[in-house]
Order: C-alpha cells, then sequence, then structure tokens
C-alpha cells in the first residue's frame, strides 16, 4: 500500500482491524458499526476517537450519558482529552416538566427534527475530523417510517461528507433490524457478533460486509474486548506469506528415532503424532524440542491439556528441563484455557512466536484441546490447514499430538488431520508376555522414505530409547500381537533376566 493510500485512511486505533480495511476508514466517509446491545460498539468508538490525538473529535450520543460513557473509557485506562466532546442528545419531551408532559403533545416530525438541530450544532461548534453518531436505534423510532428515516440519513450523510468528517454511525438493532436502509447509503459496513458457547466465556466476531472502492479481507475475525480495549484477529491466509529457506533435517538426536523417520524430520514440514492417552505422545514432542534449543534455535509450545507446573516436574523426570529452556529464553512455553480462547486468538499467538521471536519449532498440544477451543467444530480442519500452511511456509517445524479414544484395540481420534500433515507418527500400547509395552510407527512421511518398522520404545530417567525392530511379532498395531521367535528384541528383556 503507497504512502498516499494510508495517508487517504482514518487509522480505527484498534489492532488488527486496520489490517482487515486495508488501512482503516476512508476519511470523509460515513461507516455503519452495527450489532446487537454487548458486542463492544461503543468501545470501538471511543476506540476510532482517542486513535489520533491531533484530530478534533466528536461523540454524539442518544443512548448513553457522558458519566456512563467517561467510566467506560476509564475502565480501559483511558482519558478522554480536550480533543474528543461528548455531546448528549437529549429528547424534546425529556427537557418538559410533568404538567408540560400532560398538557403538551409533541408530534415525532418536531422531536426528529429538533434532534437533527442539536446534531448540526454540536458539529458547527467542535467542528470535528472524527464523529461517532450512537445510536441509529433512537433516530428510527423518531423517524417512525422507512422513507423518513432513510431521507435522514441522508441529509446527515451529506452534511458530514461536506464538512469532510469521518463517521462512525452505531446500530445496536434494537428496532427493525430488518431494516437494511443505512447499509445502502453508508460507504462500508462492519458486522459485530456475539456468541454464547454452551460452556466458556462468550466469543466475539466480526465481519466487514461491505467497503465500497476498496479491497478488504472477508470473511470473520474473532475479536476480544479486555481492559484496555477491543483487539481484533484478522483470519489467516497461509498464502499471503512466504519466506525462502532451506529445508534441511531436523533431528531428535535418539538414533534409532531418526533412522525410523528416514534420518529426521524436513525443516518446514509438520508431524502429528497420534496415539492413546499416557503412550508419550508429548515426551516424543519434547525429545525434538529440546535437540532444537541444543542445536541454538528457538522453540514455542501451545499446551491446552496439562498444567505447566505438573509438566515441567513430569518432563525434568525424563532428564528434559524445560524449565531451564525458558529462563534462557530459547523457548516459549504457554498454557492456553480452551474455555477462554477462540481460535482466532491462538493463530495470532503462534504468529507472533514465529514472526516476532523467530521460532523454528511449534509445538501443539494437543488438538484435542485445540478442538474444545472452537466454537464450530465443523471449521477445525481449516484452521488448522491454514495455520499448518502459514507456518510451513515460514520454515517452522511444527508437531501436533491428538489424543484418541481407548486404549488398545479399534481405536478412533476425535479430529481426523492425518491427510493435512506431512508426518504421522502413530504410537500404541500392546501386551507381550504379560507386560504392558509401547511401540512407535511411521505410517506416513511427504518428504522422504522412512523405516517401515515397528520399534518398540521406553521411557525412563535417561529419557526416551528405542529398541530394534519388532519382528517376531505380528499384530502389535492391534494391541494383542502373536510372537514368532525369541524375546530378544525386546526393551528390558535384558534387565529382567538379570533380576
Amino acid at each position: 500500500m503507497d504512502h498516499k493510500t494510508v495517508a487517504s485512511k482514518a487509522s480505527t486505533g484498534i489492532p488488527g482491524l486496520d489490517e482487515i480495511l486495508g488501512g482503516g476508514f476512508s476519511r470523509g466517509h460515513a461507516f455503519l458499526l452495527e450489532g446487537s446491545p454487548g458486542t463492544g460498539k461503543t468501545t470501538i468508538g471511543l476506540q476510532f476517537l482517542l486513535a489520533e490525538p491531533n484530530d478534533a473529535a466528536l461523540y454524539l450520543t442518544l443512548s448513553e450519558t457522558e458519566r456512563e460513557l467517561r467510566e467506560g473509557a476509564s475502565s480501559h485506562g483511558w482519558l478522554l482529552g480536550d480533543n474528543i466532546t461528548i455531546f448528549e442528545l437529549v429528547p424534546p419531551e425529556s427537557l418538559l416538566s410533568a404538567e408540560q408532559q400532560q398538557s403538551l403533545l409533541h408530534s415525532y416530525d418536531l422531536e426528529l427534527g429538533e434532534t437533527t438541530r442539536q446534531i448540526f450544532e454540536a458539529f458547527e461548534k467542535v467542528r470535528p475530523a472524527r464523529v461517532v453518531l450512537d445510536s441509529l436505534s433512537e433516530i428510527r423510532l423518531l423517524a417512525q417510517s422507512s422513507l423518513r428515516y432513510r431521507r435522514q440519513i441522508l441529509a446527515l450523510k451529506h452534511y458530514f461528507s461536506r464538512q469532510g468528517a469521518t463517521v462512525l454511525l452505531l446500530d445496536d438493532l434494537t428496532a427493525e433490524s430488518m431494516d437494511k436502509t443505512v447499509h445502502s447509503v453508508a460507504h462500508g459496513v462492519v458486522n459485530l457478533e456475539q456468541l454464547a458457547p454452551e460452556y466458556g466465556s462468550e466469543r466475539r466476531r466480526l465481519r466487514v460486509s461491505k467497503y465500497r472502492g476498496q479491497a478488504f479481507r472477508g470473511g470473520y475475525h474473532d475479536f476480544t474486548i479486555r481492559p484496555g480495549g477491543v483487539t481484533v484477529f484478522p483470519r489467516l491466509v497461509a498464502a499471503e506469506h512466504r519466506t525462502e529457506f532451506a529445508r534441511t533435517q531436523m533431528k531428535s538426536d535418539i538414533p534409532e528415532l531418526d533412522a525410523l523417520l528416514g534420518g529426521g524430520l524436513e525443516q518446514g514440514s509438520s508431524a502429528l503424532i497420534l496415539g492413546p492417552a499416557g503412550t508419550g505422545k508429548s515426551t516424543f514432542v519434547f525429545q525434538f524440542i529440546a535437540a532444537a534449543v541444543r542445536r541454538g534455535e528457538r522453540a514455542a509450545v501451545f499446551v491446552f491439556d496439562e498444567e505447566l507446573g505438573l509438566l515441567f516436574e513430569r518432563t525434568r523426570a525424563v532428564g528434559i528441563d524445560l524449565q531451564s529452556m525458558q529462563a534462557s529464553g530459547a523457548l516459549h512455553i504457554e498454557q492456553l484455557d480452551a474455555a477462554e480462547l477462540s481460535p482466532g486468538e491462538f493463530s495470532h499467538r503462534v504468529r507472533e512466536r514465529v514472526d516476532f521471536a523467530h521460532a523454528k519449532t511449534v509445538a501443539i498440544d494437543s488438538l484435542n484441546g485445540y478442538q474444545a477451543a472452537m466454537p464450530e467444530e465443523r471449521a477445525l480442519v481449516l484452521h488448522i490447514h491454514e495455520l499448518l500452511q502459514y507456518l510451513n511456509r515460514q520454515g517452522a517445524t511444527t508437531f501436533l499430538t491428538v489424543a484418541q479414544h481407548g486404549l488398545v484395540g479399534d481405536m478412533k481420534a476425535p479430529v481426523d488431520v492425518t491427510y493435512l500433515a506431512d508426518t504421522v507418527i502413530l504410537l500404541r500400547y500392546f501386551e507381550a508376555f504379560g507386560k504392558v509395552r509401547r511401540a512407535v510407527s511411521v505410517v506416513k512421511k511427504r518428504t522422504g522414505a522412512h523405516e517401515s518398522t515397528i520399534r518398540e520404545f521406553g521411557i525412563d530417567a535417561a529419557g526416551l530409547h528405542l529398541g530394534g525392530p519388532l519382528e517376531r511379532f505380528h499384530g502389535v498395531l492391534s494391541g494383542v500381537p502373536s510372537f514368532v521367535g525369541d524375546r530378544g528384541p525386546l526393551l528390558g528383556t535384558e534387565r529382567e533376566r538379570n533380576a
């Protein structure tokens, strides 16, 4: 975007929203911001006025008092400066005494005319560059008919346009919500939504449904309202992000595991580790994380399912000190609450670690928790696809874990993303000689050859270790194999014989 285009836009003052709008709102035009009560219209309106301290700004309110607006701004830590004027549009009938209310009848024409006069007088006094009108529902009620409402909005639009003001019209959709009059009049339309999942906090999202003469990022974008204001998380489009990098092999520093993987994992690829609970999926991931840190790379881990204190203790018991890696700055590890997180915000957090902290190894543990963060499960695979494509194009090696239902036999995954991952590592329990053992195999690798064998593995204080191929067993992946031969290939058998 060239400098002239940027200069012709008024920044919204909201992180992420300018990116969606192609730089902000076109100066000198009127925009509609609509959404039901509680979606964040007033907060966005205030942020818009605060975005440029040098611009004279006017907040015209028919629905909230100046005190309520200032209290709302204060809750976000904002001080409305001298450049922002709040003007309360008081309906004419509220100025009358009780006796006058009983003896005088004001027609809607008079009330609408008085309201319009107040708007023009306030504007002439302040001469603002930015205006917020809150809300159109009150004007719609005063107009009483669609025709008069449309004429009133057109009159306001032309007046503000002649004055060169950038206007944000707020509509809470509480009266005749199907009336699309302002949609055709406004230069652009932003729709706000609030969703209430069965469990967890509300989810908010927005969509730009119209913007004349301007390309914008379509679709829904998650956003949050927290102390400090509104933050929008633009929908991730992987095709917009590509970097050049050398596709070197990433090793785990365990020779048997690297051999199983055909020498290691290619940088800029994704690996899915699949298996029932307790098989060691996270341990496999952290083995690669530790190897990356030893090579001097940065890594990022996003944990949905485990408390960090317990995770640190558990990994320390197998020889992996995550806390030291974190303290050195080489590892970013973050515990996420699926009930409080939207998919858009999660993608944004991952992008921050890759774009700004230059993490080259990213782990998501697990997709079961990520699925819980999705208000609509049918979109889960699309979110994962865009995220994996983005990470691959940035040269980041990505590890995903999925816990399958059940322990042995025919097991199902809550979400099937095996076709999205470049490499699929399968972990299984199996029973042999009165003990429950664990096996690993690589069932898919797009980026090169790999062993087709099944190897037993164990986890102890020394870490993760793999045995030789289980060539004398048949049916290991089913959980109850048949045995042909001696006990030699199994881990720990020599120690068991000497005990």
